[in-house]
Order: structure tokens, then sequence, then C-alpha cells
């Protein structure tokens, strides 16, 4: 069977057809999605430190390649509030053209998980670690918008967390009222206008209202065009961004960043997709869509792309089950960019900011983080440990000690439930007539014989507390069966702990057999040469044959 997993869903769907009524859904859901993507675009890219064409343009050619490359039938690609804070970090400290190269090695880096199959690996990100990075990046987006949303007269916001708010706390005396009440209204509007209706995107409605508001009434608030400029209407030529060694290693960190952080949001994105329209996507042909939509974003001055979860659900409400959704959305933007670029320098920071806060609210998942430090003890360590990280220091250094914190938990857990328990009185229990009720039937064991039962992984979190379990046996035996049934995988270090208990028992005339070894730990144990510490025939498959080998030892001796 040929696999399917680098095909594009676009070349599936178009080579089993796309019916007429579908694809009327799918043009109709386009429009919609682009229309709302507008002034989401420019308000990421304005909110990372960029001028607003380039949010456009990332949303325009990413979103175009993610929807012809992609493996889900419903993503839509384009700039994410999630990578607000990389970007506007790596502005500052590299500029935009350290943010080009970045996104472009970004890109190369993601064709090579989705090559590599990490698609298939993302998954075992631990949630406490998502929620608490994505809590932490919501903070700080709403904190990024304080100075437009109440209309701040502040030259130049610090990037540091507690900085900035000390700064807003020593000018909030200075609020612009008008631009307070536009920003928001724009909120509110953007945030209930679904009760209205769901046909027409909340976000446009206030963007429109306060624009035609401010124009009409000429009032004092700030404007894209006061701040940015005009905006460009045509894109570019593409080109590719010089890179150089000293390049690659001042930027390989950031690039890191965005690379993992742009292949989680999209794969979460597709995942929560599959389960409204009862999908199924191609994981690793989404990565690779992903990275080549982030260097070719970059060849054309844009920022990093990802898969956007609020962007994709309104496609699957409005009917969209194909990628010629995400197309159309691509054009739409396109046109938008070509035909009413000069409108949309009317529109007021404030009223950006507003959209940007009802952003950061529903990033925030705050009842999620509540549910979560309800919990036990060590997934509150994760969540608080990777928000406060993401908050106060930086973002990768809240994944990069995240993940490490996650490994180290799973490390501990695995090692608590590891045990090793003389099998004879770990198999026997008393019942109400005082009889012994064994597991299974056993030969009644030769004086000399021990039998200990290991339960768990021996892997390097708990080998030093295997060796030193069966070192200090109280009471040496002629023969020690060590049954293994309940070993999953062994690992390095497990192995080489496990030899040097079979030659330091060997060394006290202690015979060592291992008993219900599993074929996986059989191959690793015989590829790390475990004969040359124990004999062949003291490796056996089932106790009965291992109590007769014990037998036959204690009978030569």
């Amino acid at each position: 069977m040929k696999d399917k997993q680098f095909t594009p869903k676009l070349f599936s769907l178009l080579k089993g057809g796309i019916k007429k009524e579908q694809l009327l859904k799918d043009l109709t859901a386009g429009l919609i999605v682009g229309i709302v993507a507008l002034p989401l675009a420019i308000a990421f890219a304005i909110a990372s430190g960029v001028s607003p064409d380039k949010g456009l343009i990332t949303a325009i050619v990413a979103g175009l390649i993610i929807s012809i490359l992609g493996g889900s039938r419903v993503q839509i690609g384009g700039p994410t509030g999630a990578f607000i804070v990389i970007v506007y970090a790596i502005v500052q400290e590299h500029g935009v053209g350290g943010l080009t190269i970045a996104t472009f090695m970004a890109g190369f880096l993601l064709v090579g998980m989705g090559l590599a199959r990490f698609g298939n690996l993302l998954k075992y990100i631990p949630y406490p670690l998502i929620v608490g990075f994505t809590s932490g990046i919501a903070l700080i987006i709403f904190s990024s918008q304080v100075k437009d949303f109440f209309g701040l007269s502040i030259e130049t916001v610090p990037a540091d967390f507690i900085e900035k708010w000390k700064l807003y706390a020593l000018n909030f005396n200075g609020i612009n009222w008008i631009a307070f009440a536009i920003a928001t209204g724009t909120a509110l509007i953007a945030f209930n206008f679904h009760r209205v209706t769901a046909k027409i995107p909340g976000s446009i409605v206030a963007i429109l209202l306060s624009t035609i508001l401010v124009q009409w009434l000429q009032l004092p608030v700030t404007t894209i065009e006061t701040t940015f400029g005009e905006i460009p209407n045509s894109l570019s030529l593409p080109s590719v961004p010089h890179i150089d060694l000293a390049t690659v290693k001042a930027l390989i960190q950031p690039a890191l960043a965005i690379a993992f952080l742009g292949g989680i949001e999209s794969l979460l994105s597709a995942v929560v997709s599959d389960g409204m329209i009862g999908g199924r996507h191609r994981s690793n042909a989404e990565l690779v869509a992903q990275g080549v939509a982030n260097c070719a974003s970059a060849m054309f001055g844009g920022i990093p792309a990802t898969g956007a979860l609020a962007r994709t659900a309104t496609n699957v409400k409005n009917g969209g089950r194909t990628p010629i959704a995400g197309i159309t959305h691509a054009l739409v933007l396109l046109l938008i960019m070509l035909l009413l670029a000069p409108y949309a320098k009317l529109i007021p920071m404030a009223a950006l900011a507003g959209i940007l806060v009802v952003v950061a609210y529903h990033m925030s998942e705050w009842r999620q983080f509540k549910s979560l430090l309800r919990g036990n003890a060590s997934d509150v360590l994760i969540l608080l440990t990777t928000f406060f990280l993401t908050v106060i220091f930086d973002l990768v250094i809240a994944i990069e000690v995240g993940i490490v914190l996650s490994s180290f938990v799973v490390m501990k857990r695995m090692s608590d439930s590891m045990s090793i328990e003389n099998a004879v009185d770990a198999s026997a229990d008393d019942n109400e007539n005082g009889e012994k009720l064994f597991e299974e039937e056993l030969p009644v064991l030769p004086k000399g014989v021990a039998i200990y039962e290991i339960h768990g992984a021996l892997f390097f979190g708990v080998a030093q507390l295997f060796q030193d379990t069966i070192n200090n046996l109280q009471n040496k035996p002629k023969v020690l069966i060590l049954r293994m049934r309940h070993v999953p995988f062994i690992d390095a270090t497990g192995i080489y702990r496990l030899k040097e208990v079979i030659k330091q028992f060997n060394s006290k005339k202690v015979n060592i057999i291992l008993s219900g070894v599993n074929a996986k730990v059989l191959e690793d144990l015989e590829k790390a040469d475990i004969y040359s510490v124990l004999e062949k025939k003291n490796l056996l498959r089932h106790i009965s044959g291992s109590i007769t080998r014990a037998n036959a030892i204690l009978t030569e001796e």
C-alpha cells in the first residue's frame, strides 16, 4: 500500500473529486475567513513590532501554500498570536532582517521535522506545558496592547514584562478616553456580535464602525497611517535571504523556537478541526507544508506562520471542508491588499488593540488553567513554571525548561512505579481458611534458590535503584532467578547495571537466571552482548524452565 502520509490532502480530494455543492460552500467559507483574517493579520504584525503589510503578506503567501500542500482538509494558515512574543523579541534584538532569516531557517527545520516523521511525536508534549506557555503568551499579548487600548502617550514600550508595567503605571494619568472608548467598544462588539449573527464576523463590524466614526468625527486618536504610514498594495518579488555560519549560530535558537511552536500550534489546530469535521489529518505532510510556507513567507518579506485555530474553526463553522476554502481565503486577502490598502491605513490603533485583547482572552485558556491548578503537584509545577518563565523571561527558555521538567517528572513517576519483590511473597496471599493462594502453581523451590520479580522499565532513572536493591539482599542464595516478565523495555544504562549485578554475583559464586524476558528486551540484551557475563542457558522464557535450570545448577555443584 502506498504511503500517503506526505501526500497533500488537496491532491487526494481532487483525485477523488469535489462535488459542486461543496465547492460553493468552500468558496463562501473562504470569503468569510478572508474577511476575518484581515484585521487579525494586520493586528498580529503590528503587535509583533513590524509593519502591517507584513502580516497581510504572511496570510496571503503562507496561507496559500499551507492549504495547497497541507495535510489537513480545513486548516487555515497565517500569522497567529502565539508568535507575537517570539517575533517581537527577535525584531528587538536582530532587526527585521534577522527575523526574515530566522523564519527562513525555521521553515527548513519544519520540513526536516516532517520528513523525519516528528509529526507523530509532537503529540507527546504535555498538556500542562502547552496551557502554561499559551496562557503566558495571552498575558503578554494583553500587556503589549495596554498602550494603544488606553491611548497612552508612550513612544517606546520596553520588551521586559515588569518594566513595561512600571512604565504603564507612570503614564496612566495620561489616558486618552476617546481611544479607550473605541478600544472597549471594539472589544465588546467583537466578543458579542455572534449573538446577533454568526454569518458576519464581529471583528470586521467593529473595525468598520470605529474607522468610520474616527474619520467622520475627526477624533484625536492614532491610526495605522499616523503610526506606520502607507500600506503597500502590491507584493514584492521574492528573494532568498543571505545566510552564513555566523548568522546561523546567532539565530538558531529563535529559529528552533519558531519551528517548535509552529509545529505544535499547527498540529493542535489540525487535531481540533479533525474533531469538528470527523476527519483525520496527515501530521507529517502538515509539518512539511508549514515549513515550505515559512520559507516562502520569509522570501516575500513576511513573518512566521502556522495553523490558526480561530480562523480554522470559522472555516469549519461556515461549511468549509476542503483546502479550496483556505486557497480562497488567501486570494480574498490578496484582492483586499491590491484594492483596499489605502483604506486599511485609516483603521484606529485602539480598534486593533481591542481586537487583540479579545484574542488574548480566547488564548488565555483560563478555564483549563484553573482546572489544572486542582491537579497533582507535578502538573501544577510544570504549568506554573512554564507560565511564569514565558511571562517574565522568554518563551524559548520556558519551552526548554518545561520539556526538561516534564521529562524529569515522567522519569520520577516511572521510577516510583518500579519495584523488586520476592516473587513467592508477592504472589501469595492468605485466604479465609489460612491457605496460600498463588497466581500460578510453582514447583517447590529447593533450598538455595530465590525468585525476585521486577516490575517496571529498567532505564537510567531506576538503574541505580535496581542495582542497589539486588546487591543489598540480606540472604544471598546459590541461585537467584530474576523474573522480568513485567519489564517492558530496558535502555543502555539498565543493561549496564544488570551486567554489573551479574558480574558481582558471579564473583560471590551466586548464579543468576533471567526469566520471562520479552522479545524486545531480549533483542536489546543480545545486542549489548549479555552472554559475555551470563551463560546462554541461564536465560529462559518461562519460570518452570528457570526452576528446572536452578535445580540443575545445584546438582552440578
